[in-house]
Order: C-alpha cells, then structure tokens, then sequence
C-alpha cells in the first residue's frame, strides 16, 4: 500500500461533510499558505527541519471553518522533498476546497504534471532559504520544466532571502512563468525594507508576473521585528504591486515558530496590516481565487 492510500483512512472522515462550507455564499476567503504532514513520513535526505508532531488535514479544515474561511492552499513541506503523495491525498478529498502547490525535480515528466494538475497542483514551489543552491535554470532539463509550468498557467512559488532573490526571480521571469514570493520576500531583520533585494522586488513589480504573499511576518525577525517589517512594507508593496498582486497565508503549522504564533493570530495580523475591508477582500478573495483557478 503507498503513502497515499494509506493515509486516506486517517484524513476522511474528519473532514467528511466540512467541504460543503465551501459553497456558502459569505465564505470567499482563501488561505494560500498551509502546510499538512504526519509522523512516520519518510523524510528528505537533505532538510533543514524534522518535526516532531502532526499537522492533519482534518486540523486544518476545523480552523478554516473557525475562521470563516472558504478554501486553502496546501504546501509541500520542504522536509517531505519531491515525495507529494501525502499533499495530493489531502487535495483529493476535497477537490473543490484544496489547491496544492508540489516540490518536483527538473526531470518530472508531462503525464507526472499533468496528473499533479488534475489533482489541484497550480504550481511547483522552490524552497531555497539557508545555503540551498540555485537551480541551474540554463540546464535544458529545467528549461523544458519551466516551459511546461508555463504552458499550465501555472505558478513557482520561491521561498528565498531577499538578498538572494535576484538571482532566483530573474531566470524564472525570463522563462516566462508566473511567480510567487513568499513571507514579504524575507528581507534581511537589520535592513528591512531597505534590504536591496526587497528593493529589487519591488522594481520587478512592473512585469506583472510576481505576487507577494504577506505571510510569516515572525520570520522576518524575533522581538517583534518582523511585524515591524510588514507595516513597513505594505505601503511600498501597494504602491508597487497593487492589491491584485497580493495574497495572504496563514503558514499553518507555523513550523519552528509553533511557540510563537497560532491560526488566529496570524489571521489577525492580516486586519492591523490592512484595516481597509476592501483591500482585504482583494488579497484574501479576489486574488487568490484567480491565481489558483478557484470556480
């Protein structure tokens, strides 16, 4: 039996009746950061973290509802590698609630993509904080990949140091696809938004290909410095990006910050760095329901 089919007996009926929620006319918000694991998975040979208790499937659509929230977005954890079984289990059983976006390997084939689309992957992410190398983009076997997210509307999802963005954003904008950044672009805690690299993503604002998702602000610096980050930023971000090009994630299970921060609270956050409810409708309704092909 695979991962995938094993877990299933674990994630049904928890969740059996909530995808319903979906349907109600008030519950248009979106979560575009989350991530579910379990205990017992087989790990990555090479991570940075392991964690040592469960994010389920079942937890996550309980605090969806508590929050009014209509549908999410589930990340593959960098820790679980190129292995998605366990993502695209939970993505199947509720199709018409759960986006996902996939960790792949530059020689993933057509049928593998296409199989991952049918299941609700938009997109694949590149989750290169700390020392992990840059992807050669000028290998003909990540061309050929990038070509093929491009050509499925998809997105690349790019988890990387500010200072270190240019290097990563400026080949997958010359592939022609569709990037997200995430966590405000992870500007350096000393230099904030005066970071260069946050100042080269706001001048790559004007190719219309990039979004941001303001997500994880505790990850921008301990002592409170990260949620002066995020108000710092988001009037330069609305200036440059526009609300259309904004998103918002929980970053559910908040992983090695599980101390700091809780679902409500980073909801919450959301309200102090936008109090303006129309914005807010903007980047936790309107846009992601677009990026991610929500009907």
């Amino acid at each position: 039996m695979g991962v995938a089919s094993a877990i299933l007996p674990f994630l049904l009926p928890a969740c059996a009746g909530t995808g319903k929620r979906e349907e109600h006319p008030s519950m248009a918000a979106i979560d575009t950061h989350a991530h579910i694991f379990q205990r017992g998975l087989k790990l990555a040979n090479v991570r940075r973290y392991a964690p040592d208790h469960d994010a389920l499937l079942a937890d996550y659509i309980g605090m969806l509802d508590r929050q009014g929230i209509a549908r999410g977005v589930l990340v593959q954890p960098s820790f679980l590698g190129t292995d998605n079984s366990y993502l695209l289990a939970g993505l199947k059983l509720l199709p018409g609630r759960l986006r996902g976006i996939a960790v792949v390997g530059p020689d993933a084939t057509p049928a593998a993509l296409g199989a991952m689309q049918a299941a609700g992957i938009a997109g694949i992410r590149l989750n290169l904080v700390g020392n992990a190398a840059v992807p050669d983009f000028a290998d003909g076997r990540w061309r050929a990949l990038l070509r093929q997210v491009a050509d499925l509307g998809w997105q690349v999802e790019v988890h990387r140091e500010a200072g270190r963005l240019p290097a990563v954003l400026q080949p997958l904008l010359d592939a022609g696809v569709k990037v997200v950044v995430d966590h405000f672009g992870r500007p350096d805690p000393a230099l904030g938004v005066d970071d260069p690299g946050f100042r080269f993503l706001l001048d790559a604002a004007s190719t219309r290909r990039v979004w941001i998702k303001l997500s994880g602000a505790y990850r921008n610096g301990a002592g409170g410095r990260g949620q002066q980050i995020a108000l710092d930023a988001i009037p330069l971000l609305r200036h440059a990006f526009g609300m259309e090009r904004l998103l918002w994630g929980s970053d559910w299970p908040h992983t090695q910050f599980e101390n700091q921060a809780d679902y409500g609270s980073a909801r919450q956050a959301l309200d102090t760095w936008l109090p303006d409810p129309d914005e807010r409708r903007i980047v936790l309704a309107d846009t992601p329901k677009a990026l991610f092909g929500f009907t």
